[in-house]
């Protein structure tokens, strides 16, 4: 019944409320002004490469057209559609809400870093500074420093900015 619900509004819409409001709160959701939860539906499964007439030119391993897999986890494309749509807020973190034969939903945690609320809380303001735009765009959201191969630790000693 949630995913029939999930599936009947727009893409991405403001949900009113948390669905997982123990999940949202880990993640840094208050329940205050200035922080708001935009729902938001992804297409499930593999990438299909854009090739005309499924001719994919040069050497041999470049050559498939269907079984690709997208680099990015669903979750981050979620987080990097939301982001764009609301220009004005930044992301702070998503969550799974549900998943179907066709769509993940995802739940997105956005901060309106122009709020009073948001500006004077000290717990929250460090995302106000401006090298914190579009998150999501850049990989530093949790979904999205997952598949970059970062993390702490003597595993990732050796690991680059950009590479894995």
């Amino acid at each position: 019944v949630r995913c029939w619900q999930f599936r009947q509004p727009t893409a991405i819409h403001r949900a009113s409320r948390p669905t997982r409001p123990d999940k949202a709160r880990r993640l840094g959701y208050k329940n205050k002004q200035g922080i708001c939860i935009y729902r938001t539906r992804v297409k499930r499964g593999g990438r299909k490469r854009l090739a005309a007439k499924g001719i994919c030119y040069g050497k041999p391993k470049t050559s498939g057209v269907n079984q690709l897999k997208f680099q990015r986890s669903l979750q981050s494309v979620a987080e990097e559609r939301v982001g764009r749509a609301c220009g004005g807020l930044r992301v702070l973190n998503s969550y799974w809400v549900g998943q179907d034969a066709v769509y993940k939903y995802y739940e997105v945690i956005c901060v309106d870093t122009a709020h009073k609320a948001i500006r004077n809380d000290p717990r929250i303001n460090w995302i106000c500074n401006p090298v914190h735009k579009h998150r999501e765009l850049r990989g530093l959201t949790s979904a999205g420093k997952k598949n970059r191969g970062m993390g702490k630790g003597h595993n990732y000693t050796k690991v680059i900015g950009s590479s894995r």
